[in-house]
């Protein structure tokens, strides 16, 4: 199993929530959903939440602290996997999914004896189609959009890139629908872009196309997500975006 975590922010019920989930273990849940059935949690009130009802400078320490204590603890008593962690509304929330549930108390009580002075809910329950993990957790196709963009942004800030000066930026699509081309093409056109090659992956048919544009942070988070909800509207995907170093 491939384990790695990606963070990245969305709206939970109308509040901002910051999320770090274990992206690798995706791979691998129609297997570990039969191992481990139960979804557990570990929900704390924070103490001094910033305006946003995300956690502070000042808090992280401690809260650090805590994460590390019920890593600790999971390992103790081998009772499942920790599979994410939100932050949003003035709580933090720890999320586990469970193999065993007979020592779940074992392990509150060893992760949590250094942290009384907190407000705390913990519960579990069953979720062997891992629903939590997929739609609380899994960012979908916008929010992995967002990561992807902004990886690539902190690439082209190491190499010295001024991201705000514009540049050509190539994207790509593929059709699982090629009637659909041609009003892709068009629109596309139409709103200033230039198609440059026909390509293909997979069995699929697609173009490359590109804009003069600006890589910076929020300028390419809404140029992409207005070409995902563009393409999708017409069957198509949308591939991601690449560009060269411009420096100032």
């Amino acid at each position: 199993m491939q384990e790695y975590w990606e963070l990245y922010m969305k709206n939970l019920e109308g509040n901002p929530a910051s999320i770090l989930f274990n992206a690798g273990i995706s791979m691998d849940v129609e297997k570990f959903k039969y191992i481990y059935p139960q979804i557990a949690f570990v929900k704390v009130k924070l103490k001094e939440p910033n305006e946003k009802g995300l956690i502070s400078p000042n808090e992280e320490p401690e809260i650090s602290l805590l994460e590390d204590k019920l890593e600790a603890s999971l390992i103790k008593f081998r009772i499942g996997k920790y599979v994410g962690r939100i932050f949003s509304d003035g709580y933090v929330t720890f999320l586990y999914y469970l193999q065993f549930t007979y020592n779940w108390q074992d392990f509150l009580d060893f992760a949590l004896d250094e942290h009384a002075t907190y407000e705390m809910t913990t519960a579990y329950q069953d979720d062997n189609e891992w629903n939590y993990y997929k739609n609380l957790l899994y960012p979908n196709a916008k929010e992995w959009q967002i990561i992807q963009n902004h990886k690539a942004c902190d690439a082209l800030k190491l190499k010295e890139d001024n991201l705000h000066l514009a540049r050509a930026i190539e994207h790509k699509a593929y059709f699982s629908d090629e009637s659909k081309k041609e009003e892709v093409t068009s629109k596309l056109k139409e709103d200033g872009f230039k198609i440059q090659s026909d390509i293909s992956k997979e069995g699929l048919n697609g173009i490359s196309f590109y804009r003069i544009d600006k890589p910076f942070y929020t300028d390419i988070d809404e140029l992409t997500l207005s070409l995902i909800d563009m393409i999708e509207a017409y069957g198509a995907s949308y591939d991601g975006w690449e560009t060269s170093v411009v420096k100032s």
